[in-house]
């Protein structure tokens, strides 16, 4: 590509009324992450010097969600001509390249849109570059018609095309790059004169052809160009991502022992040599070192997971937590908010909430730190090699000090010194021949009910 600078458009301003919702359509989530989102960040891995986001009236959350990269509110909301019209203020002056993206396809890829403003920088110089498509059923969708040399000569649309037009395959998948010192003169030769009375930005192709411009075509995978308008639409979409990142996941070193049971958040971070067991789910904000071994039916959000730890089976790690190098978080362990050093191990049935737990220490089956009095949160600090009874349940603010124990069904509320034994429960008590005297006064008492019968 020459050095030339780049703009993005990418047009949010739909209601998305299919969607049923009182979330924006392009708030949606897809592997975690805003629509929207997916949309910028394939955009900005090309540099734009500038980016703009169009929105309907009303929608703050919107504007909030794309911040800091400014919007403009589309008023009339009269088709997408109209609204590439309304963004054209915050590109005054800008003579560059002009991306035009939709904020409800989120599978484009950086690759599809490089290879657009290579198209749109070539020796041909086309005014216009339309990204192509060849879905297995082109259907109703707008056919592009090429001419001799290979350059769009003008769409068509399904309904105003011949027989032999619909038998095109190449079809129309919507997004755009423009010259941007020709882009303002092409929009201004938009009409509305259409059964909606609308502006459709595919009229510039039209308008520039007449004008004398070159335009180009630049086919892509059909679904990188995959729209949503529904919720069934949106998962289709979510299987699609899926398997994009776990085909990621295995290209980059990670084995993924069922990988259709593998769901994974769009910026979740895995090492090499990672193993991930049937069923497990990465919420956002996951980074796993290598060598860890993650096994069925964990959940994990927000939490760096580091090098030869092992996590699971159905261990949920929640977020603020650091699980240290060979760290291991067993069955129906949960951590929330807590940092468990390197080599500590809780293996069984556990909750460690806002907590510090030192390197070497080993948790036991059944331990809570009881981290919320009802109004604030407390930390339970654990040092290094201190050994948590089984059943032990840990009053926050507490501290255990290093290589300290804690008694089994402990109910510990004050700090336990380094090297000290806690205890705290009840005195146990024999009762001589209690228990065959009680089995005989039971049995004698149903013998009674059952002669009253």
């Amino acid at each position: 590509m020459t050095a030339r600078p780049l703009a993005c458009i990418i047009l949010a301003a739909g209601k998305g009324t299919r969607m049923k919702s009182a979330l924006p359509k392009v708030l949606h989530p897809l592997g975690g992450r805003p629509m929207v989102a997916h949309v910028m960040a394939a955009a900005q891995s090309l540099s734009p010097e500038r980016m703009v986001i169009v929105v309907g009236p009303g929608m703050d959350d919107v504007a909030a969600a794309v911040a800091p990269h400014p919007t403009v509110v589309q008023e009339r909301q009269q088709g997408t001509g109209d609204a590439v019209m309304a963004a054209m203020g915050e590109l005054a002056g800008f003579t560059g390249d002009v991306l035009v993206l939709y904020g409800d396809s989120p599978l484009i890829t950086p690759a599809t849109l490089s290879a657009m403003v290579a198209a749109r920088r070539g020796p041909a110089d086309p005014a216009v570059v339309v990204l192509g498509m060849r879905p297995a059923d082109p259907g109703a969708y707008g056919r592009l018609i090429l001419g001799a040399g290979g350059g769009l000569e003008r769409i068509v649309e399904f309904l105003d095309a011949t027989a032999d037009e619909r038998a095109v395959t190449l079809c129309n998948a919507g997004f755009m790059a423009f010259d941007g010192a020709r882009m303002a003169g092409l929009l201004a030769g938009i009409g509305n004169d259409n059964a909606k009375g609308e502006y459709y930005l595919t009229d510039a192709v039209a308008v520039a052809r007449a004008r004398g411009h070159a335009c180009a075509v630049v086919e892509g995978p059909v679904e990188d160009t995959a729209g949503v308008n529904s919720r069934a639409e949106l998962a289709g979409i979510e299987k699609i991502f899926q398997a994009r990142l776990r085909r990621a996941a295995m290209d980059n070193g990670a084995t993924l022992l069922d990988p259709d049971t593998v769901y994974f958040a769009a910026d979740t971070v895995l090492g090499r040599d990672v193993t991930i067991g049937q069923h497990v789910v990465f919420g956002p904000g996951v980074t796993v070192a290598d060598g860890v071994e993650i096994k069925p039916f964990s959940h994990l959000e927000g939490v760096v997971v580091r090098k030869g730890a092992i996590i699971g089976p159905y261990a949920r790690l929640r977020p603020g937590s650091d699980v240290g190098e060979g760290a291991h978080v067993g069955n129906f362990v949960e951590l929330k908010n807590t940092n468990l050093g390197p080599g500590a191990k809780a293996n069984h049935l556990t909750y460690l909430g806002d907590s510090d737990v030192g390197g070497g220490s080993n948790i036991g089956a059944g331990t809570i730190t009881c981290n919320y009095d009802g109004v604030l949160k407390h930390r339970t600090r654990i040092g290094d090699g201190a050994f948590i009874g089984t059943h032990s349940t840990l009053v926050a603010p507490v501290s255990i000090g290093d290589g300290a124990f804690t008694a089994a069904g402990s109910v510990i509320t004050r700090e336990v010194p380094a090297g000290a034994l806690a205890i705290s429960r009840a005195p146990q008590q024999e009762k001589p021949g209690w228990a065959p005297r009680f089995r005989a006064a039971k049995l004698a008492l149903k013998a009674k009910l059952a002669r009253k019968e």
